[in-house]
C-alpha cells in the first residue's frame, strides 16, 4: 500500500525535515568578530558633503575607492549608511569641544539578510531577556572627537568612530571604545584592522561565563549574564581564574548603566532609541500629529523636539548636572501643560497620574547617601535593587496564575496531541489579588488593580505573555514527548494499518527535529530512545517506504 500523498509527497517531507540550517557564524570569514560586531565604521563631517562614512585608500588592484568599514567585505544598506552617518554626530547647537561617548539603536533594513544564526538561537535561549540578540535592529556605540583644527575648513577636527553591534552591551563597548579610539585618531586605518583582527581571535558570548577579551595589550575581564541568574545577586567568582598579566581590566556590568546620575526580569518590548536626530529615517513616523504617540523612548538633544513633541504624554528634560546634593531638586515631576517655553526648566513633565504612592523610606535613603556622600555606583546598587524588588512583587502574581493555566502532567497522553494552555482571563486573574497580590511582598500602598489593568493595555504585557505562552508549549512539547519514550510503542502499532504508522513516523520525526531546533527542554535519553523507536517501526516497513522514511 503507498502511504497518502504517495511516496513522491513523502521524499519531499523528508527533504524539508532534514533540510540544513543557517551555518554557524564561525564557520564564515570573520566569524568570531560576528559573534560581538557586525561592523565598525568611521565617520567624518564635510563641509560640502556634511556626515558621510569615510572613504579609505583603495588597495593594490582594487576597482573603485572602499568605504573604510570593518570587515571589508560587510555590506550596508544605502538607508543603514544614512541612519549611522546622522546619528554618530551629536545633533544640538552645543560647540563643546574635546570627546563624547553614547550609544544610539536604529532599524535594519533590507530584508532578513541578516537572519539570526543557529548559534545565536542557543545565545538568546540563555541570555537574559533584556540582552537578547536583535535580528531587527542595530546598536552604534560612538566615540565622537571633535578639537579644533586650523588646517581644516571648516575650523573643526570632526570625527566618530562606531562599533555597530546586534547585542545591548553599552558598557562593553564604551570601555571597548575608550580603548580604541585615541589610537584610532592617531593612527587611522590600520589600527582597525588590527583591532578587528583581535576581537576575531575572542571566544563567543557565552551566558554564565566569565571571559578574558583582550584587545590592544589590555584583557578585558566581563561575565556575559545568564537567563537562570539569580536577580540582584552578584556574579559568582570564576573557581579557575587565570594570572593575568598585565591585570585585567574587569568590568562589573557589561551593559549596566550608572542609575542614579532598568527593568529586569520584564523585557521592555516597545521601540526605544537612545539618541535619535531629526534626520532619522523615522522621524515623520514618530513626529505625526494625526495619530496618538507611538510607544517609544526617544532620546534627544536638540531643543526642536521640545515643541515638536508637546504633545507626547511624558517628557523628561536634563539639565546639567550640579554638585550632587542638588540632584534630587532637578527632577521633579509637574504637569505636561508647564512644559510651554524651550527655556524651562528640567524636570519630568508628565500627563500620567501615578497607581502608586511613594515610597519615602527609599527617597530618604538616597538623599542620606547624598549627604554622606556615598559613591554614585553605591546609590545605584540601591536604586536598581528597590526596582527590582518592586518588578518582582508586581510579576509574582502574575507567574501564579500563568502556571495554573497549564495542563496537569497526569493528562498527557502518547497518543493524544497534548491538552491546550488554557487562556488567559483578565478578571479571573484579578479576583486573585486579594488573596495572592504584591501586597504580599511589597509595603507600598496604592492602586494595584489600576496599576494592572494599565499594565494589560501595553506592549509590555503582550511580550512577557507571548514569551511565558512559548515556554510552556514547549514544556508541554517535551513532556509529550517523555510520555512517548516510555509508552509501548511496538505494542500500539500491531493493529494498525500502513498508513496509520507511516503517519505516526513522520510525526514523530517532525518532533525530533523540532526539539533540536527550538532547544525544547527534553532530556538528551528521551530523544534517543524516541529516535530507537522510529527506527525500529521503519524496520517493520516494506522497502520502498523504508527508503523514503529512512536517513536521508
Amino acid at each position: 500500500m503507498e502511504a497518502p500523498g504517495g511516496l513522491e509527497a513523502l521524499r519531499r517531507r523528508r527533504r524539508r525535515l532534514s533540510s540544513p540550517g543557517a551555518g554557524s557564524p564561525s564557520a564564515l570569514p570573520w566569524g568570531r568578530l560576528s559573534a560581538w560586531l557586525e561592523c565598525v565604521c568611521a565617520v567624518t563631517f564635510d563641509l560640502e558633503l556634511g556626515q558621510a562614512v569615510e572613504v579609505g585608500p583603495a588597495p593594490p588592484g582594487a576597482q573603485g575607492v572602499p568605504q573604510l568599514v570593518y570587515p571589508p567585505d560587510y555590506t550596508l544598506t544605502e538607508k543603514e549608511k544614512t541612519s549611522i552617518c546622522y546619528l554618530s554626530f551629536p545633533d544640538s547647537y552645543s560647540g563643546s569641544l574635546g570627546d563624547t561617548q553614547f550609544s544610539f539603536r536604529f532599524r535594519q533594513s533590507g530584508g532578513q539578510r541578516n537572519a539570526l544564526y543557529g548559534d545565536d538561537f542557543e545565545y538568546n535561549r540563555e541570555a537574559a531577556v533584556s540582552l537578547q540578540r536583535d535580528p531587527a535592529h542595530y546598536f552604534g556605540y560612538v566615540f565622537f572627537r571633535q578639537v579644533k583644527d586650523s588646517s581644516v575648513k571648516r575650523g573643526y577636527f570632526q570625527k566618530s568612530l562606531v562599533l555597530v553591534s546586534r547585542l545591548p552591551y553599552v558598557n562593553l563597548f564604551q570601555a571597548l571604545l575608550q580603548l580604541i579610539a585615541p589610537e584610532y585618531f592617531d593612527k587611522l586605518d590600520p589600527c582597525l584592522e588590527a583591532v578587528c583582527s583581535e576581537i576575531d581571535q575572542w571566544p563567543p558570548p557565552v551566558p554564565g561565563q566569565t571571559l578574558n577579551l583582550p584587545v590592544m595589550g589590555v584583557v578585558i575581564q566581563v561575565r556575559i549574564p545568564s537567563r537562570l541568574d539569580q536577580p540582584g545577586s552578584s556574579p559568582a567568582k570564576p573557581q579557575n581564574q587565570e594570572n593575568l598579566l598585565p591585570a585585567p581590566l574587569v568590568l562589573p556590568s557589561i551593559h549596566e548603566l550608572d542609575l542614579f546620575s532598568c527593568l529586569a526580569p520584564l523585557k521592555f518590548c516597545c521601540d526605544f532609541r537612545p539618541y535619535f536626530t531629526i534626520h532619522d529615517s523615522e522621524f515623520k513616523e514618530y513626529t505625526t500629529r494625526t495619530q496618538a504617540p507611538p510607544s517609544v523612548v526617544l532620546g534627544v538633544t536638540n531643543p526642536f523636539f521640545i515643541k515638536t513633541l508637546q504633545h507626547w504624554p511624558h517628557i523628561l528634560r536634563l539639565g546639567e548636572l550640579k554638585m550632587a546634593g542638588d540632584l534630587p531638586k532637578q527632577v521633579k515631576v509637574k504637569k505636561l501643560a508647564k512644559l510651554k517655553t524651550l527655556d524651562a526648566k528640567p524636570g519630568l513633565y508628565t500627563s500620567y497620574k501615578t497607581f502608586l504612592h511613594k515610597d519615602k523610606t527609599l527617597i530618604k535613603q538616597l538623599l542620606k547617601g547624598i549627604h554622606k556622600k556615598q559613591p554614585s555606583d553605591a546609590q545605584s546598587a540601591l536604586l536598581r535593587r528597590h526596582l527590582l524588588e518592586l518588578t518582582q512583587s508586581f510579576i509574582i502574581p502574575l507567574e501564579h496564575y500563568m502556571a495554573s493555566l497549564m495542563p496537569l502532567q497526569r493528562a498527557i497522553t502518547p497518543w493524544k496531541n497534548p491538552p491546550q494552555i488554557r487562556p488567559f482571563q483578565q478578571e479571573d486573574f484579578l479576583k486573585t489579588l486579594e488573596h495572592a497580590g504584591p501586597q504580599l511582598t511589597c509595603v507600598l500602598k496604592g492602586d494595584w488593580v489600576g496599576l494592572y489593568r494599565r499594565f494589560f493595555r501595553s506592549p509590555n504585557f503582550d511580550g512577557w505573555y507571548r514569551q511565558r505562552h512559548r515556554e510552556m508549549m514547549h514544556k508541554l512539547e517535551a513532556l509529550h514527548l517523555e510520555a512517548i519514550s516510555e509508552a509501548n510503542i511496538r505494542s500500539w502499532v500491531k493493529d494498525k494499518s500502513e498508513v496509520e504508522v507511516v503517519d505516526l513516523v513522520l510525526k514523530l520525526q517532525e518532533k525530533l527535529v523540532r526539539a533540536r531546533c527550538h532547544r525544547l527542554p527534553v532530556k538528551e535519553e528521551v530523544l534517543h530512545r524516541v529516535g530507537l523507536y522510529i527506527a525500529t517501526i521503519i524496520g517493520s516497513l516494506p522497502e520502498d517506504l523504508q527508503a523514503v522514511l529512512g536517513p536521508q
